[in-house]
């Protein structure tokens, strides 16, 4: 099965990218790419993975004010 996926982006620029966490499965990509090949890896053993909700992420202006989640 193939999937084909199109996208214009005409006159796009990126000028700064702040990632604040990545999850097990995912991309970033900025620029043109003419194939993307999806491979799966998994090398650590079943009982150390941890299955679940995580604490999210603080957003920046929480990080720099030493506050956290309340008002």
């Amino acid at each position: 099965m193939m999937l084909y996926f199109k996208v214009v982006n005409h006159l796009l620029s990126v000028g700064q990218i702040e990632v604040l966490g990545v999850s097990s499965a995912s991309m970033l990509q900025v620029g043109d790419t003419d194939n993307v090949n999806l491979y799966s890896m998994f090398d650590t053993p079943p009982e150390s993975v941890i299955v679940g909700p995580i604490a999210p992420f603080p957003l920046p202006e929480e990080e720099s004010s030493g506050t956290f989640g309340g008002s």
